[in-house]
């Protein structure tokens, strides 16, 4: 056999690929096969589910220290465009949000790196979220923010968590990974979290019994080798925690950004990563189409490839539209639900933890 059908054999198979075998797969041209591969696993791990949340996110500033390359959100407190919510702003949200979404499970929230907001403040903003919705669960802050917050407040990385858990933090995001490789990171945001900081929170988090997403943004500067390890260190890391609960992979927007120049990858890799992704993170059970970044119909695709999982409603998005995106910051229950069906799959609404709340149709 060929190098290719030995891959998808054993990965058809429930065998683990190496990262000769993973490179080889993504230069294939056969991208249905690789499609067949990956919907076999998603269909051997979650049958013919679909899962999606009720979720609403939250970004609390855009005013950021880093200046990343590659950020078309964040920006310096001096500018038009800036904002900060305060504790009564996020409140105000927080209670609109009740009275528009009596099935709301779940609270995404993540932001810029701000430069004058201490710790407490974060802290404060959990505290009072939990208050509000305690049956609710909260997503929030990447590992590049709590290595922010471990800066400005002189504390461990373990000890910030520790805090923001006690403040009742459910689980982190997983955001800011971009590739795990910091010569690409000194290109696209050299003022941010290292690979190894990266890590050490995602890593930290999960033996505090705090549960996370793996993300990767990719189609900026960065090779397909690059991608391919970043996903390689993501199974590492899943072998020795079992903390991840889903992927998430991200094609770059870089509209807005220093890397205008760039044309947004094509519809073809974002399906191929997906695919890909499916096949090496072989000890991750869920795998998610982030539709706002790749299109409702692209999205809807991607269940073709693997993909077990819509995300939810969003509600209002601010982070990846600054980039460029032309997606609706938001979508309804009915709407996601009717997506699922006309792909044959279950549609299944979700809690965080991908408990299923109701099951619509199907056998």
């Amino acid at each position: 056999m060929t190098i290719v059908e030995t891959a998808l054999y054993k990965a058809k198979a429930g065998e683990r690929i190496n990262f000769d075998e993973a490179l080889t797969l993504y230069q294939s041209e056969d991208i249905l096969e690789l499609a067949r591969t990956a919907r076999s696993i998603k269909e051997r791990k979650s049958g013919l589910q679909v899962f999606f949340n009720v979720n609403r996110h939250i970004n609390l500033t855009n005013v950021c220290v880093s200046g990343c390359p590659l950020c078309a959100f964040g920006c310096k407190a001096e500018q038009q465009q800036a904002f900060t919510l305060e504790l009564e702003d996020v409140r105000s949200i927080i209670q609109d949000t009740v009275r528009q979404t009596a099935d709301l499970t779940e609270i995404h929230m993540v932001s810029a790196l701000h430069p004058d907001k201490p710790f407490s403040y974060y802290l404060d903003i959990v505290k009072t979220v939990k208050e509000l919705l305690p049956s609710v669960h909260l997503k929030a802050f990447t590992p590049v923010e709590i290595v922010h917050f471990a800066d400005i407040a002189s504390l461990s990385i373990h000890q910030v968590l520790e805090q923001l858990k006690a403040a009742g933090l459910d689980s982190l995001p997983g955001g800011g990974a971009e590739i795990l490789d910091d010569e690409v990171r000194k290109i696209i945001c050299p003022k941010k979290a290292t690979t190894q900081q990266w890590i050490e929170v995602i890593t930290t988090a999960h033996k505090l019994g705090i549960p996370t997403n793996a993300t990767m943004l990719y189609g900026h500067i960065e090779t397909v080798e690059q991608r391919i390890r970043h996903l390689f260190t993501l199974r590492d890391i899943q072998d020795q925690t079992g903390g991840f609960q889903a992927f998430v992979a991200f094609p770059f927007h870089p509209d807005n950004t220093d890397f205008g120049h760039l044309t947004r990858v094509s519809s073809w890799e974002d399906l191929k990563m997906i695919a890909l992704a499916r096949i090496i993170l072989d000890n991750v059970d869920h795998i998610k189409a982030f539709w706002m970044m790749l299109t409702l119909p692209i999205a809807q695709v991607a269940l073709a490839f693997g993909v077990d999982d819509l995300d939810g409603t969003v509600v209002e998005e601010k982070i990846i539209h600054a980039a460029g995106a032309k997606t609706n910051k938001g979508i309804t229950k009915a709407e996601i639900i009717s997506l699922v069906q006309e792909t044959g799959y279950i549609p299944v609404e979700r809690d965080t933890f991908y408990r299923p709340l109701t099951r619509i149709g199907g056998m």
